[in-house]
């Protein structure tokens, strides 16, 4: 029990970052049941073959369970994580389960460089990380307002100009908050020194320690220098958006 009590608690104050710039999903073919070469398959007995299991999604104990550790820093207002550098924590209530799971995935992979949220990622199982993308993509979805199409503000000349050439719309959608696929994140509201952050992640590439792989991303980023970068996070995070953070006690309302 001790034991137990000790991993949780360990987790629980991990920072589970998902991340606020467009992630190219891999797609990997589901591997075959192959037989052993020189071994003749053995007929398949009369009668009806095994059922299938089908997925189920987690009862509140288990969801309760499985994200208990994003909660120490996901669900606190301004909770800043200190790797590579000091930054807000993503908000990812309200962000799409797709990108949040796509984004697991890559620190599981290693494409995003981070280790503690490698180490989170690794102890996930594949229904793990659909549990708990579902849970944020819903989590405050009744009482969350959509987004206008047009943002709120429009961006100075400058700012414009480096919008233009990022393209940034063409794959975050109407308001950078409408992703053309799903896979892709919700921008516009975010955080803007952890979207900072992430743009000088992409723009830093396959970095053993930081950084991460992602071939759009990184060819994006990389037309810029910090400062523009840094102008383009600015704007983006002033927007209204449909991200957000939802303190832990809200969670356990009734």
């Amino acid at each position: 029990m001790k034991n137990l009590f000790t991993t949780v608690f360990a987790l629980s104050v991990a920072c589970v970052t998902a991340l606020v710039t467009p992630v190219a999903q891999a797609q990997t073919p589901n591997a075959g049941a192959s037989g052993n070469p020189g071994v003749p398959a053995v007929p398949a007995a009369p009668g009806p073959g095994p059922a299938k299991a089908v997925a189920t999604p987690a009862s509140p104990k288990s969801l309760e369970a499985k994200t208990a550790m994003c909660f120490g820093c996901h669900n606190i207002k301004g909770y800043q994580a200190s790797f590579p550098e000091v930054y807000k924590v993503p908000m990812i209530a309200g962000q799409g389960a797709k990108y949040i799971a796509t984004a697991l995935n890559a620190y599981k992979t290693g494409d995003r460089k981070h280790p503690t949220m490698r180490s989170i990622a690794e102890s996930l199982t594949e229904q793990d990380i659909a549990d708990i993308s579902a849970f944020y993509e819903n989590l405050g979805k009744d009482q969350r307002k959509p987004v206008a199409d047009k943002p709120g503000r429009e961006p100075s000349s400058q700012v414009a100009g480096l919008l233009q050439k990022a393209n940034c719309a063409s794959c975050h959608g109407a308001n950078y908050s409408k992703p053309i696929d799903p896979s892709y994140p919700k921008i516009a509201g975010q955080y803007s020194d952890y979207l900072f952050q992430a743009l000088k992640a992409y723009k830093t590439g396959s970095s053993p320690a930081v950084g991460r792989s992602n071939g759009i991303m990184g060819a994006i980023s990389k037309q810029f220098s910090n400062a523009e970068l840094k102008a383009i996070a600015q704007y983006i995070g002033s927007l209204d958006g449909e991200v957000e953070t939802i303190p832990e006690p809200r969670l356990h309302k009734h």
